[in-house]
């Protein structure tokens, strides 16, 4: 009787490979994006101001790892919880944070990895993120980065960010930078 078992065991467990040895086509499907509240997508534009405070007793951005050269920064990492307000001033409306890192990547120019989000804290946009990867050659007038997603109401997010510096202390290394915003979304 246990041979029996086994036997007839074993073969339901061949038949289930064999159903299952399929050429690896049944892994991803087409799902319905209705199913995930995506209907029409829109084009929404907003302008951030993003403070970055290396400088004073509660800077928004930390080294990580100190810079290889001095006349680049090359290698220098810094964290950032930079604030995003509506205006220039480091002291208008917070509508929320720049978080991430950047690292210094040009031996030879002023150029940065950027790698962060800016989560957005007040209004309709509260609990949103849009997430920002790219180069930043920063003495050029007009840097371009894409937005490469989002949550919340920026779920499934693509676009780009037109960065501008409007300030900047030589001194402290303190800036700040005028972010225009194109984000599609759903």
């Amino acid at each position: 009787m246990a041979k029996l078992i086994f036997i007839i065991a074993s073969q339901i467990l061949l038949l289930a490979a064999i159903v299952n040895s399929g050429k690896g086509e049944d892994f991803a499907k087409t799902i319905d994006r209705k199913h995930f509240g995506l209907r029409k997508e829109k084009l929404t534009f907003f302008r951030v101001y993003w403070h970055d405070i290396l400088s004073g007793s509660n800077p928004s951005s930390v080294s990580i790892r100190p810079p290889v050269s001095n006349s680049s920064f090359f290698g220098a990492v810094t964290a950032i919880d930079n604030r995003l307000t509506t205006e220039v001033s480091v002291n208008s409306t917070l509508v929320g944070k720049a978080q991430g890192v950047y690292a210094a990547t040009g031996q030879s120019d002023v150029s940065l990895l950027m790698v962060m989000n800016f989560a957005f804290t007040t209004g309709k946009y509260n609990g949103s993120t849009i997430s920002i990867l790219d180069r930043n050659a920063v003495l050029t007038k007009v840097r371009e980065m894409p937005v490469i997603g989002g949550s919340g109401l920026f779920r499934f997010a693509g676009g780009y960010v037109e960065a501008r510096t409007m300030w900047f202390d030589q001194k402290s290394l303190d800036a700040t930078v005028e972010y225009s915003c194109f984000v599609l979304h759903y």
